[in-house]
């Protein structure tokens, strides 16, 4: 079966960034800024994206492009005989099912309040209206599951509509319907009573919170989210690799993406944390604030009702752009592995991830009483951390060590295939660094990570 493509660079950098850009941008960065001390952790979650998430996005898009198949098959093809650094593949595979599992969740709640914005279900409201509102809609299993299953219907639509004519097209016009409508809020959101407040709050760094929640736990919780934002480790990108010619190298191909990633997620923090000092709302509220926030700026804007119903449908399809390019992978590794046409492949994966998805949801009333790791937990915390604590970290370990030392693929062929092409390359002299340091600081990560819980 001849490979897919990507029809254009376009696409492809649209395609990745829009992998990466959804929850972990809209959701998950502002109040990550407002829980760790505000400025501090914007610079650092940027020196860590440069410094460690841009390499590893190149060693996944390397993969890749050099196999031309997902995460599984890539480590097959490229490991030397006898080796086993494929079984890591199996638990990347995981790692995309359980992601898309609570990300469809999530996205049902976007696309939850977009209904509500759009029929006016929150006009007359104060705070407190709104905040009833949030409350009403975790409490029913009706909703989130319902919301759920129309976004996984969406997303098993488009994937089987092909790569180009349904993935790359839609994708696109999601994307960039959403840069224009952010800009344009982030914009408005600045001219809020107390917004200077809120930016001096967002862009400097807040000392005595950092030493409240302690430097270590600021620069890990960056550190994560650098990873989280690229779901970098479970071959969430790789697989856009696969579909990409030699034309152009790969570094500025991932600093590309890297950047379009962080101005959306810095923007969605110029949108919330001017809000939460606007409206008296605690910019560490944790993942509510989005749906808080955002809310009772609708509700004091004029025509509130129609850009908030813009608002959340382009939130919608940020989230819905993270669910069609992880779940691209889902499909990839039917094709790859089973040999499934695509549309078999988008159906199969797509029942499922919904079933999958049914625990999540439950967890926020029916079954909220199971608080795994600690009290207050839900379902949604316990699947979180399984990707983001141990997944995420553990693979890029793997696939940094598989891409830098002569076990695996080694250094030399993936600096070959990196640097393929026009544009920005690395050069040999960071081998060192790719070896031992980046490698260093994750294991780090994945140590800190467990014993923070």
């Amino acid at each position: 079966m001849e490979r897919e493509s990507l029809g254009s660079r376009l696409g492809f950098i649209l395609l990745s960034a829009g992998c990466a850009i959804g929850i972990g941008n809209v959701w998950r960065f502002p109040y990550m800024v407002g829980k760790n001390g505000g400025g501090l952790f914007v610079l650092a979650y940027v020196f860590f994206l440069v410094a460690l998430g841009v390499p590893i996005l190149t060693m996944e898009y390397a993969m890749g492009r050099s196999s031309r198949v997902s995460i599984l098959s890539a480590f097959k093809k490229l490991e030397k005989k006898g080796t086993k650094w494929h079984i890591h593949g199996y638990f990347a595979i995981a790692g995309n099912y359980i992601l898309l599992m609570f990300y469809s969740v999530v996205s049902g709640w976007m696309l939850k309040y977009f209904v509500m914005t759009a029929t006016g279900q929150f006009e007359g409201l104060d705070s407190n209206g709104v905040d009833k509102m949030y409350q009403n809609m975790m409490a029913s299993p009706k909703a989130l599951i319902g919301y759920m299953v129309v976004t996984m219907i969406i997303t098993v639509v488009v994937a089987s509509m092909g790569l180009q004519a349904g993935v790359e097209k839609v994708t696109k016009v999601m994307m960039i319907a959403l840069i224009v409508i952010m800009m344009g809020l982030g914009i408005y959101a600045t001219t809020l009573p107390n917004a200077a407040q809120g930016i001096s709050f967002y862009l400097k760094p807040n000392i005595k919170t950092v030493e409240k929640v302690g430097i270590g736990n600021v620069l890990y919780g960056a550190l994560n989210q650098s990873f989280f934002t690229l779901s970098l480790g479970i071959g969430s990108m790789e697989i856009f690799g696969s579909y990409i010619n030699k034309e152009r190298s790969l570094v500025g191909e991932a600093l590309l993406v890297a950047g379009l990633d962080t101005f959306v997620a810095i923007v969605a923090g110029l949108i919330t944390i001017p809000a939460c000092f606007s409206f008296g709302v605690a910019p560490d509220k944790g993942p509510s604030l989005i749906f808080l926030t955002l809310s009772n700026v609708f509700i004091s804007l004029k025509g509130g009702r129609i850009i908030g119903s813009f608002f959340f449908l382009f939130m919608y399809f940020a989230a819905l752009s993270t669910m069609i390019g992880v779940f691209e992978n889902a499909v990839s590794f039917s094709i790859d592995l089973l040999k499934f046409k695509r549309k078999k492949a988008a159906l199969i994966s797509g029942i499922v991830i919904t079933i999958g998805s049914i625990p999540c949801a439950l967890g926020f009333n029916v079954w909220s009483a199971f608080q795994p790791l600690r009290p207050g937990n839900t379902i949604m915390d316990l699947e979180d951390f399984i990707v983001s604590n141990l997944l995420l970290p553990i693979g890029a370990l793997i696939i940094c060590l598989f891409c830098t030392t002569k076990y695996g693929w080694g250094f030399d062929k993936y600096i070959e295939e990196v640097n393929s092409g026009k544009g920005i390359k690395f050069t040999k002299g960071l081998k060192l660094y790719f070896k031992y340091v980046i490698p260093a600081v994750l294991l780090f990560l994945i140590v800190y990570g467990i014993l923070s819980y």
